[in-house]
């Protein structure tokens, strides 16, 4: 089976330094993928660099016939400004935004999606609250039924269930493994092992550079776990810039102009 997204020798720079460093592999069809790694590994700028929010410094990224209405993304909740005077029914229905047409307009069958799905993520009657004033499982849930309004191929989630209650985190991971059964490709970025090993059948270990891209009970190893940490410990910010082969002078396509943190 040919890859869904095939990454080829993927370097993703700040201000040159790499944060995602020469990357190679693919992600099946169907496959349910964990992005796992220490601190400082640069999980989430793969992340990013997979929908296309940042662009190679050398290799590519090939995503086949996908389109960008193909992907749903789940950004880091400290991403979102929850302040924005929005209520928990229109947050919902922006995962329908591409069926609003070109004046914006969302139909009375996008407004009962939006409530079904606030229902499968346990907020029926939320409708009408401000997402200011929601607890962090339930702004989670709200995010969650928005991705259901999406219906994307691709889910790639960051983090998806960091600072939530048990039970949310339990009702949350059934929706994946149910996207999963549905077909679709799912990629989370993940700081809890057991919850790697308990559910996410293939795993890509990173420090920066790829420790390894499998199955994850042959991933998740302890030896591999140990030579991660020691990869990012040993990582350098201040070394030397990375440049593409040839090109001693020229910035490289993707350099940002302020330095950002690598997640």
């Amino acid at each position: 089976m040919s890859d869904l997204i095939r990454l080829e020798n993927l370097t993703v720079t700040y201000e040159r330094h790499p944060a995602v460093h020469h990357v190679s592999g693919g992600f099946a069809p169907g496959s349910l993928t964990a992005i796992a790694g220490p601190n400082g590994a640069g999980k989430s700028t793969l992340l990013k660099a997979i929908i296309g929010e940042l662009r190679p410094a050398e290799g590519r990224i090939d995503r086949g016939a996908l389109m960008r209405n193909d992907f749903g993304y789940l950004p880091q909740a400290a991403d979102i400004n929850r302040r924005f005077p929005i209520s928990v029914a229109d947050t919902v229905m922006l995962g329908a935004w591409k069926n609003a047409g070109a004046f914006g307009h969302f139909s009375r069958e996008d407004a009962a999606r939006a409530r079904e799905a606030l229902g499968i993520v346990g907020l029926c009657g939320f409708e009408n609250r401000h997402i200011g004033s929601l607890s962090a499982g339930q702004f989670q849930r709200v995010l969650f039924a928005r991705l259901l309004l999406q219906d994307a191929r691709v889910i790639l989630l960051d983090e998806p269930f960091t600072a939530i209650d048990q039970r949310t985190t339990r009702d949350l991971l059934e929706l994946v493994l149910r996207w999963n059964k549905e077909g679709r490709t799912v990629i989370a970025v993940l700081h809890d092992f057991e919850q790697v090993r308990a559910h996410f059948p293939e795993t890509l270990l990173i420090a920066r550079e790829l420790v390894g891209w499998g199955r994850t009970q042959d991933i998740m190893s302890s030896a591999n776990l140990v030579k991660a940490r020691a990869m990012a410990e040993r990582w350098d910010d201040e070394s030397e810039a990375c440049l593409p082969e040839g090109d001693e002078h020229e910035p490289a396509a993707g350099d940002h102009a302020r330095r950002e943190p690598v997640q």
